[in-house]
């Protein structure tokens, strides 16, 4: 029988090492699944995020804000009365943090109760943060609500 020496205790620390770090590769390999950014143009639109904190602030300071509810049909966005399709622009992101092939983008248009309804069809269970973004004479506003899909 071999004594046991420093040389032996450090192939052994090195081996072992190498046989932790291989099984982390290949035992774990979720962790590079969905690992794109938010957005294609995140840094061109991080550039321009003073304008989404004005437009926040601006809506913030709203005595009335747009809402949203959920009912069997979708998520319903519903508006003040001042705010209105001859006065403003629409449009809202539904995004899903964990999977942009889900994200939902739309311009959309007003009914005649000052809401619009995001159909059920397009939305599948799970959390999602809804942005949405107008523009009433001339100036941007933004809300960001979260939204738990059942």
């Amino acid at each position: 029988m071999k004594n046991f020496t420093w040389g032996h205790a450090i192939v052994l620390a090195l081996a072992s090492f190498i046989i932790f770090i291989l099984s982390m590769l290949f035992l774990f390999p979720n962790g590079q699944k969905n690992s794109e950014l938010v957005t294609e143009h995140y840094y061109e639109e991080e550039l321009q995020y003073q304008d989404v904190i004005d437009a926040k602030k601006r809506a913030d300071n709203l005595a009335e804000k747009p809402v949203y509810s959920q009912s069997a049909d979708g998520i319903t966005l519903r508006f003040p009365q001042d705010i209105n399709n001859t006065n403003s622009t629409f449009s809202f992101v539904l995004n899903r943090a964990e999977d942009q092939n889900l994200d939902i983008k739309k311009a959309i248009k007003l009914d005649g109760n000052q809401s619009f309804t995001i159909p059920k069809a397009v939305l599948k269970a799970g959390g999602y943060t809804l942005r949405l973004s107008w523009t009433k004479d001339k100036t941007d506003y933004r809300v960001d609500y979260d939204v738990i899909w059942k």
